[in-house]
């Protein structure tokens, strides 16, 4: 289905139970709601799914000069509000984590539960410990060049996929040795509908965050923070640490060996799938 948010299009698929309780999925930044197709049969006998495109990517339309957290929470808002109807357990990887935290925060009457994913909730500029960058930008900062030129290409799926399958993660190791075959399809049917413009407050650490990392989140959830020996992990020690002061509902979990792409592994989306199972099974 589309609905409006402020004049610009927003695209949600819709699955499972119509009138079972409502699991409202969001993906990361580049990303769609091609990345939790994977989760939908876990939960379509029983649970309404949800899933979003934010705007500039996937389905939703393409809104240059908007891109940003403001713009995204509102997204989401406007999905809970719109389409859900009732309070839901929000599911969000990397920027879908953020945005999941910030509405939490915000609209808390509009929540159930949280599943926070590697979650966009630092305040800064994306660093590890030692003031490093963190590898997502060096990965973002290639796709931004790259991805226009894909589109521009007329490369199809099934060649990108072969191209992506090919790369190298930030482990060294090549996607089809590190990720689920269906985690590079839908990172390569992303890329092609993707407004890449959307990585720009990013690249130029102007992103205009809304979650307060000193306020929290009052409802109950877990956060699955990957490996920080891993350099594109997100969730890190300062970030934790806010989280056991100020969000006492949320359960903190590292997921030792893994980076940020936990649902997307060939090794950790079993740790991802229970951890959804323990979370909806709060409704």
């Amino acid at each position: 289905m589309q609905i409006d948010n402020d004049g610009v299009s927003l695209h949600v698929a819709e699955d499972g139970k119509p009138d079972g309780p409502a699991v409202l999925f969001l993906h990361g930044i580049t990303a769609s709601t091609d990345t939790w197709d994977w989760a939908v049969p876990e939960l379509a006998a029983t649970h309404r799914v949800l899933r979003l495109d934010f705007r500039g990517h996937g389905d939703s339309g393409h809104a240059p000069g908007t891109y940003g957290f403001k713009a995204w929470v509102s997204d989401a808002i406007a999905v809970c509000e719109q389409v859900a109807g009732a309070p839901s357990v929000l599911v969000g990887h990397s920027l879908g984590g953020g945005v999941a935290a910030a509405v939490a925060q915000m609209r808390p009457e509009l929540v159930r539960a949280v599943l926070l994913e590697d979650p966009a909730i630092m305040s800064g500029a994306l660093e590890v410990d030692d003031d490093e960058p963190n590898a997502l930008l060096a990965v973002f900062a290639m796709m931004r060049e790259s991805i226009p030129m894909l589109q521009a290409s007329g490369v199809d799926i099934d060649a990108l996929v072969d191209i992506l399958n090919d790369s190298p993660g930030v482990d060294g190791r090549l996607f089809k040795e590190s990720l689920q075959p269906d985690a590079v399809h839908a990172m390569a049917t992303a890329t092609l509908r993707l407004d890449a413009s959307v990585l720009d407050g990013v690249l130029a650490g102007v992103m205009d965050p809304v979650y307060d990392g000193h306020v929290g989140m009052t409802v109950p959830g877990i956060v699955l923070a990957g490996d920080e020996a891993s350099p594109d992990t997100i969730v890190r020690t300062a970030e934790k640490a806010l989280l056991a002061e100020s969000s006492p509902k949320i359960d903190v979990r590292v997921v030792a060996g893994a980076g940020h792409l936990i649902h997307d592994s060939l090794e950790y989306r079993e740790t991802m799938r229970l951890a959804l199972h323990e979370v909806v099974a709060t409704l």
